[in-house]
């Protein structure tokens, strides 16, 4: 059998954003395990978004990273931390973006509370960025000792006769506002934000079978990125890239025929499969073959039996053993594939059991992010919460092989690598802008129509 043409141009007759890879659709593959995959994984939502070019000053513009610090940044819901972080009462977390920050607490009524990080005596730091699972009975300055209490209000200021200008009633910490889902602690630092539901759009109903508070931080990395933060992010929107970025995948990673939704101003989604040969590969792949490149042993594999489908059998009795925890009811699609779920400005969250990541872009400047990634695992069949893992902070020229057990090491690294000269070409540049594809690219595009309504306000 003939493998299709990816190199033909689409049928002219075709509107623009209707064109498809030839071969099997994702909802194709998913029909054809036939182990009923949930029903938001048969939601199918794209619209034709356009197809101007977008301009590298997004990226490279010191101008404009300080109007998303102005007007992004302090007017969007956005993930902190995990619950799991603040625990008890007296738990602090804090989080930064750009020069923003916020400190979030464990109030003595376990109530999660988010403030400003900043004294409002003289402005200096509660805590610095990445302090966490520091346990106070109250918050205080580490400059004069100028304390406050869990909810915010003024405790105790030294040598109070100096200050008989100050209230307590008008020197209470500036509360922001702060939502969990999922076990996710999210803040929002504007006045009157609506509420967190809005933004995360389709996500409550679809993670209905996806319980994220049911998982722990099993590895947390954080690494520093040479790139803008949406540049570093947007080769997580798309799968285009695996075919060169990622050769090595392309007998196990049906790229070009993933499947991109996008659900809403804030949310989109790719589900690609793995364990379906890329239709790049121009030669036919036999199921033993691709056994082996899923990294089993190609003669053990049964009789008959399709690569994709025995190879979700042994993960489930494999991770289900790891976890404590049982997955004969977990699809094959939820067990191998990347289901990605993308929540603006920053966030994805990996759904599945095989990938079961989440990661976050943060702006160190117009040049640099820090890329966190969280590993989360199904709590034990016990319910038992093991403590959440301290990050591993890895430099610009630092490997993800440096982290142990990280099985994902190879590709994070070969996403990163690419970034300096991304960043270096977008500067060089004479057209001075990027040309996107109308469907397997069109998440960035989403991410960029969002962005620029924000920045509007």
């Amino acid at each position: 059998m003939s493998r299709p043409d990816l190199t033909a141009p689409s049928d002219p007759a075709l509107a623009p954003g209707e064109a498809r890879c030839p071969g099997p659709s994702m909802q194709d593959i998913l029909d054809a395990d036939g182990d009923n995959p949930p029903a938001a994984m048969r939601a199918q939502a794209y619209t034709f978004l356009g197809d101007a070019d977008l301009h590298f000053a997004r990226y490279t513009d010191p101008a404009f990273h300080d109007l998303e610090m102005e007007r992004l940044w302090p007017g969007v819901w956005q993930w902190a931390c995990r619950e799991e972080h603040i625990p008890d009462p007296g738990d602090r977390y804090v989080y930064d973006v750009g020069h923003h920050s916020v400190l979030v607490v464990r109030g003595a009524d376990r109530q999660i509370r988010a403030f400003v990080n900043s004294c409002p005596h003289r402005g200096m730091k509660f805590a610095a960025e990445g302090s966490r699972g520091v346990r106070r009975a109250h918050i205080r300055c580490p400059f004069h000792g100028m304390s406050w209490n869990l909810d915010g209000s003024l405790r105790e200021i030294p040598c109070r006769w100096d200050f008989p200008h100050v209230s307590d009633e008008n020197f209470g910490l500036d509360e922001v506002a702060c939502e969990t889902w999922g076990g996710f602690v999210f803040i929002h630092m504007g006045a009157d934000p609506p509420p967190l539901a809005e933004q995360l759009e389709v996500m409550p109903e679809h993670f209905k079978l996806w319980p994220m508070h049911d998982r722990y931080v099993a590895l947390h990395t954080e690494k520093v990125l040479p790139a803008n933060w949406k540049m570093a992010m947007e080769a997580f929107l798309e799968a285009f890239h695996v075919l060169e970025t990622h050769a090595q995948a392309v007998y196990t990673a049906a790229d070009a025929n993933a499947q991109y939704d996008i659900f809403g101003k804030h949310v989109s989604r790719f589900i690609h499969a793995v364990g379906v040969p890329s239709p790049h590969v121009r030669q036919e792949v036999s199921e033993a073959t691709l056994f082996g490149k899923l990294g089993r042993d190609p003669s053990a594999l049964p009789e008959g039996a399709k690569a994709r489908a025995e190879h979700a059998r042994l993960l489930r009795e494999e991770l289900g053993a790891a976890f404590g925890t049982d997955l004969s009811s977990v699809s094959t699609s939820e067990l191998m594939d990347s289901i990605e779920y993308f929540l603006f400005p920053n966030a994805f969250f990996f759904p599945g059991i095989g990938i079961r990541l989440c990661y976050r872009f943060r702006p160190l400047g117009p040049d640099e992010c820090l890329h966190e990634i969280l590993v989360l695992q199904p709590l034990p069949a016990s319910g038992e919460r093991p403590p959440p893992a301290t990050p591993i902070r890895l430099g610009v020229e630092d490997s993800y092989t440096t982290v142990p057990g990280f099985a994902l090491a190879e590709i994070l690294d070969q996403d990163t690598e690419n970034l300096k000269l991304q960043r270096d070409g977008a500067k060089a540049s004479r057209k001075g802008a990027q040309t996107l594809g109308n469907y397997q690219e069109a998440r960035i595009r989403r991410l960029h129509l969002t962005l620029d309504e924000y920045l509007a306000r």
